[in-house]
């Protein structure tokens, strides 16, 4: 939607190494535990686990961010679900395996993280409000801005993906 799915890293050829740029847990501790508390918040909320851990796998694989795409495979399949379907989360408009609120959040996860070079129409508002109560699309987008701010840090800080999961 907008942007590529290769990360702008991979696009110029740059091939990431296994050593953080540097620890910001620890050089921003107030401002990573609220983000961390954000992210938890979203999960323990109206949409459930699985639904935000898929948003949050699908926006990881958007923005190229390895640590996060491995994180939430692995939340997913720790709540049971089946390595066929997040499998599928890529291609997920052409999977069956996928509920229509599920798919609604998958759509606007993907024009939500395509902004500004792509259009949170009326339209595409109504189609995910056939699905969601208010507080749940309020709940969506701080899904959405949340995993978006995770993946800019750890794609920026070069945050390597754990050897052991």
């Amino acid at each position: 939607m907008g942007r590529s799915s290769v990360s702008p890293g991979a696009q110029k050829g740059h091939v990431m190494t296994h050593t953080a740029r540097l620890p910001y847990p620890q050089l921003a501790p107030k401002a990573f535990k609220s983000l961390l508390d954000l992210s938890t918040a979203v999960q323990k909320g109206s949409l459930g686990s699985r639904l935000a851990d898929l948003v949050f796998l699908r926006v990881s694989q958007i923005n190229g961010c390895a640590y996060c795409i491995d994180l939430h495979w692995r939340e997913l399949i720790r709540q049971d679900a089946d390595p066929r379907h997040l499998n599928a989360v890529a291609g997920w408009r052409e999977a069956p395996f996928f509920s229509e609120r599920e798919r609604a959040a998958l759509q606007w996860a993907e024009i939500v993280t395509a902004t500004p070079h792509g259009d949170a129409s009326d339209e595409e508002f109504a189609r995910l409000r056939t699905h969601f109560s208010e507080a749940e699309v309020a709940e969506l987008g701080f899904a959405i801005a949340a995993i978006n701010a995770w993946n800019l840090l750890n794609v920026s800080f070069r945050n390597p993906v754990p050897q052991n999961g």
